[in-house]
């Protein structure tokens, strides 16, 4: 058996082998970092729950990648589902039989076609999230709620002219620049939207930055709170929970509705966020456990699991994807920085009686930025309890995110 005759027995290996060196290193690599994810997923220095079906997705849709080729619409390069190398797409479907024998036999096509490509797994996400999110900060101090959340939209705002400069169209800048809002169904939702020949690309730097927010904020913390102010205590008796229930759903009906008058091009989000809401305040729990664990934990799951097998090597070579890689750190950067400004107004506004940490919270990667908050204050003063105020400026930030993808969209669109 000569050595061609091996490789076409083991064809990942094979096609490795037989690629230009740029593509194997760039495979490797892909392959290497998915287990790096998995690792840093299981010991929570990020999100487990996105991370490592992520990771493990990577790293084995790069050792397996250019092997499948169900009824030769893939032009021989395909990987576990139609889009996923930059070379197919839409095109490569002529017809509406030759769509569904590939869903017969790509087991992950279904998932993309009917939950990923439309939209609809971040709206289930949003409707998971929304079950989480308890609504009484905002309610009984909506404006420094409101205000945190909108210097944390600095990114958002700052980077769609700065992609602008890098060659992209206004509707791919937009697009680039919802990273900043840290929020990963808005960024599916405009990219989507706006800029379809970038979504996978951006959707994919969207959410590995994502996951990074939770490690690198508590340095930018570090770096811009000195010790002595990191540690300020909030003021006591200050407690969350003083509206009932009812009025918290009419509170979020009305807010849903009122977005939707506005901005109706968001609606589906603002109707899964609120939806999550109400269940949340319903007091039903049939509705509750299956809304915040049932399909919140099973769309995050095949989130996750189908953006890893989206970071196939081609599509992270495209020549694109470096100056989204370069934009998406600076979004995120700079709504970090914009949010713990705004922490420093208030502070300075209340005579030092308000801890500036907070502000970071405003970055809409729910709960993972209040968390950040919360634990870099716990490092420098046990006693200081800034959760309650760090989750109204994260609640605020995903509405005030939501809004800013909506003006893009109906500005752009």
């Amino acid at each position: 058996m000569n050595i061609d005759e091996i490789f076409g027995i083991f064809q990942g290996v094979g096609t490795l082998v037989s690629t230009d060196p740029v593509m194997a290193g760039a495979r490797i690599g892909l392959i290497v970092l998915g287990v790096v994810l998995v690792y840093l997923g299981k010991k929570e220095v990020l999100e487990p729950l996105l991370m490592i079906p992520m990771g493990l997705g990577m790293s084995t849709v790069n050792a397996a990648v250019m092997f499948f080729d169900p009824l030769a619409l893939h032009g021989g390069k395909g990987t576990l589902f139609l889009e996923a190398s930059a070379g197919a797409g839409a095109d490569a479907v002529k017809n509406a039989a030759d769509l569904m024998s590939i869903m017969q036999i790509d087991f992950l096509q279904p998932i993309y076609t009917f939950m990923f490509g439309n939209g609809l797994i971040a709206c289930l996400v949003f409707l998971g999230i929304g079950t989480l999110l308890d609504v009484g900060f905002i309610m009984k101090h909506p404006f420094l709620s409101m205000f945190l959340a909108l210097c944390a939209e600095l990114g958002t705002i700052l980077v769609l002219p700065i992609a602008q400069l890098f060659g992209f169209t206004a509707k791919q800048a937009a697009a680039i620049a919802m990273i900043g809002g840290a929020d990963g169904p808005m960024v599916l939702f405009t990219s989507l939207k706006l800029a379809p020949e970038l979504f996978v690309p951006i959707t994919i730097v969207a959410y590995l930055y994502l996951g990074l927010t939770y490690g690198g904020y508590p340095y930018l913390i570090r770096l811009m709170v000195p010790k002595s102010i990191r540690g300020t205590e909030m003021p006591a008796g200050k407690r969350v929970g003083e509206a009932t229930a009812f009025q918290k759903m009419m509170f979020a009906v009305i807010l849903c509705i009122m977005l939707s008058f506005l901005f109706p091009v968001a609606a589906p989000l603002f109707f899964s966020l609120f939806l999550g809401i109400a269940i949340r305040e319903s007091g039903i729990k049939a509705f509750q456990e299956v809304a915040s664990n049932t399909i919140l934990y099973t769309s995050t799951l095949f989130l996750g699991l189908t953006l890893g097998v989206l970071c196939e090597a081609g599509t992270i070579l495209n020549p694109s994807v470096l100056p989204l890689l370069l934009l998406g750190m600076l979004a995120l950067l700079l709504s970090g920085i914009g949010g713990l400004i705004g922490g420093y107004i208030v502070y300075f506004f209340t005579n030092g009686k308000f801890n500036p940490v907070i502000g970071i919270a405003g970055v809409s990667c729910v709960p993972s930025t209040a968390k950040v908050a919360q634990k870099c204050v716990s490092k420098v003063n046990p006693n200081a309890m800034v959760m309650q105020y760090a989750l109204g400026a994260n609640i605020s930030g995903v509405i005030t995110s939501a809004i800013i993808a909506a003006v893009y969209v109906t500005v752009l669109k």
